[in-house]
């Protein structure tokens, strides 16, 4: 960090603060957590395995190229067809407002200014019925 005197003295105090005293609150929830029977665990990581239905499957029956991926939680697309001559970040920025679904825009992981420029990324660690209505909400907006 460089800057002011009290900008750098402001950060300082910031991460010294954050370094020692974020987790604090967490430690009751982790206390919690120990007390909970195995089968809690169990069940919780049975749910995260991948379901019959994901958001994959919603994209491929809209205009929304797919990358056909099963085995992440994530779905990266490209938007060029779907929005010509429209960037991830505009098509990211008024989805929510279009449709109800959120998507990222790639371009933030990278460095280069055009990097990722019109690859936008869907999770899908969701629920099946939630999968489910966003990719109807998508195929709404989309498919006209």
């Amino acid at each position: 960090m460089t800057g002011s005197r009290e900008l750098v003295a402001a950060v300082r105090t910031t991460k010294q603060f954050l370094t020692y005293v974020a987790s604090g609150p967490f430690q009751y929830a982790v206390a919690e957590a120990l007390a909970l029977p195995d089968a809690y665990y169990a069940d919780f990581a049975a749910d995260r395995l991948p379901t019959p239905y994901n958001l994959t499957d919603g994209l491929n029956n809209t205009r929304i190229s797919s990358n056909d991926n099963h085995r992440s939680n994530l779905n990266t697309t490209d938007i060029t067809e779907l929005a010509p001559g429209t960037d991830a970040l505009t098509f990211c920025r008024a989805l929510p407002e279009r449709c109800g679904v959120v998507a990222v825009p790639n371009s933030v992981f990278y460095d280069h200014p055009t990097a990722g420029r019109t690859q936008v990324r869907f999770a899908f660690c969701k629920r099946p019925e939630v999968l489910r209505d966003a990719a109807d909400r998508l195929r709404k907006a989309f498919n006209g």
